[in-house]
């Protein structure tokens, strides 16, 4: 996928998180394509696996070709895995124009490499690329690959929407025509998302009789990514129920995504199925009240069983039922009036009106909460910061040069003022070295408080360089995630403010 670049270790730990999650089958890699690929196979051989077995990918032999002779082919031999998924054209169009060689060649070239592998007792998968496409074209041609390929021993024939253009219709059209011709020979499904469809497709191929279904965890893949296998999976277990993996396995559909999206540098994407951190929120105030008296009412499945969780939104949308089970949330067992629920929902939305947003940045919610109970004390006060940037030539008469920027921090403490200054690689990191500088002393743990993530928010375009900005900044102690907000004209007051606050959650909230 664009942007996507997985070193053979991360390769290695999702292939050891998918056989935790109880998948039969992981494709690692085309080894013959680099050298990260074919290293990842031989370190594989050193890593014991309890449920999946792996595949290497690879094509048919080239044309004019012997499989003895043809690299590609005999690095699928090297890599030494139980299976080996053959990926062979199934389009007359793709033959011709793409493969260059004669229809008779490329029936050849499927035969000669299933034999070859099943010879040699590999599983052996049949990835009929443009399968679908192909038999809208010319459906006998289409046909023949995949029984030429069954005739040679495969184990499964994968019939493959390599463009991610069908629809279910059309799909189900093709499979029907397939299962007449070949019944005694097991299918699988690749899709991809072109047209959004990829795992309604793969869904409905399976109630169409189809084996495997081929995916990748969060969908990632090419252009617009492969059916998603974790939401594949939900619905086979949830909605089909069909025991593809274990109740416990299922509690664990969150966590793999996470941990894929973090290996793969990714931000998860919130809205996913089953898995996303929206998937179970609720925003407006009415499905609130709703889910308050039976979380059925705005909820198809339970949370839980995939691992995740509800979550209750504050927004200028929110009603006073949304910042109660908010309160629960949190663990503040506060017995707020309804007045002071009331003036706090109203400081919500006059804050949202000002730019900043609590969705996202539920530890600054849930500071602003706390700042308003007797005796909650800050552990710190700003009284004053400075900022000092320039730009400097590295060397005399070159053009290279170097940005310092210098912030000058104020910080009161239990009375004391604490004056420091610390240098940075721009003003944010400046600005937070220094307010850490002062709060160590009174505060040691402030040192494991690490800034994960930055983002800046253009909030009203139209403003230019006027415009007001919101900051999030995710922060972890190692053992817990939190994001804050800020929100101002001035993207360094901006910053200041959710860097403050992400500092003073790690100090008072435990």
């Amino acid at each position: 996928m664009e942007g996507i670049s997985l070193s053979v270790e991360d390769k290695i730990r999702i292939t050891r998180k998918l056989d935790e999650l109880g998948l039969e089958w992981v494709e690692g890699g085309f080894p013959g394509s680099n050298p990260k690929d074919a290293e990842y196979f031989r370190r594989l051989r050193g890593v014991e696996l309890k449920n999946a077995k792996v595949s290497a990918f690879g094509g048919t032999r080239k044309p004019n070709l012997t499989c003895e002779t043809d690299a590609n082919i005999q690095s699928l031999v090297a890599a030494e895995t139980p299976g080996i998924t053959l990926v062979g054209k199934a389009s007359m169009y793709q033959v011709r124009s793409v493969l260059e060689t004669s229809p008779e060649e490329n029936l050849a070239m499927i035969s000669d490499t299933v034999r070859y592998f099943k010879q040699m007792g590999k599983t052996v998968f049949f990835d009929a690329e443009h399968f679908f496409d192909g038999y809208h074209d010319d459906p006998d041609y289409s046909l023949q690959c995949l029984a030429t390929a069954a005739r040679s021993g495969a184990d499964a024939l994968v019939l493959c929407d390599t463009n991610g253009g069908m629809t279910t219709f059309q799909m189900l059209r093709a499979i029907d025509a397939v299962q007449h011709r070949m019944n005694d020979v097991r299918l699988g499904i690749h899709c991809h998302n072109d047209a959004g469809l990829a795992v309604a497709n793969s869904l409905a191929a399976v109630e169409a009789g189809v084996w495997q279904v081929q995916g990748c965890v969060n969908g990632y893949g090419e252009r617009c990514g492969n059916a998603d296998i974790l939401t594949v999976l939900a619905n086979l277990k949830i909605k089909m129920g069909l025991e593809v993996i274990e109740d416990e396995q299922l509690a664990r559909l969150t966590e793999v995504s996470h941990y894929v999206s973090e290996l793969a540098n990714m931000v998860p994407n919130g809205q996913a199925p089953y898995v996303g951190a929206s998937a179970f929120a609720h925003k407006a105030g009415y499905h609130v009240a709703g889910i308050m008296k039976d979380e059925k009412a705005y909820q198809h499945i339970d949370p839980g069983l995939v691992g995740n969780s509800s979550r209750v939104l504050v927004s200028e949308l929110a009603g006073q039922r949304n910042l109660l089970m908010k309160l629960q949330e949190h663990g503040i067992d506060y017995p707020f009036t309804q007045d002071e629920i009331k003036k706090l929902l109203e400081t919500v939305k006059e804050k949202e009106s000002q730019g900043f947003q609590y969705e996202g940045a539920e530890a600054s919610f849930e500071l602003l909460v706390r700042r308003t109970m007797p005796g909650y004390k800050q552990p710190f006060e700003l009284e004053d910061f400075v900022i000092v940037e320039r730009r400097r030539a590295t060397h005399e008469g070159n053009e290279l040069n170097e940005m310092l920027a210098e912030a000058m921090v104020k910080i009161r403490i239990d009375g004391a003022l604490q004056h420091t200054a610390a240098e940075g690689n721009g003003p944010v990191n400046a600005l937070d070295d220094a307010a850490r500088k002062a709060l160590i002393a009174a505060y040691p743990h402030i040192a494991d408080v690490k800034l994960v993530d930055y983002k800046v928010r253009i909030l009203d375009s139209q403003a230019a360089t006027g415009a007001r900005v919101r900051v999030l900044i995710e922060s972890t102690d190692g053992n817990r995630y939190w994001t804050t907000v800020g929100s101002s004209t001035d993207i360094i007051e901006a910053s200041w403010i959710a860097l403050a606050d992400a500092l003073e959650y790690a100090l008072t909230v435990k």
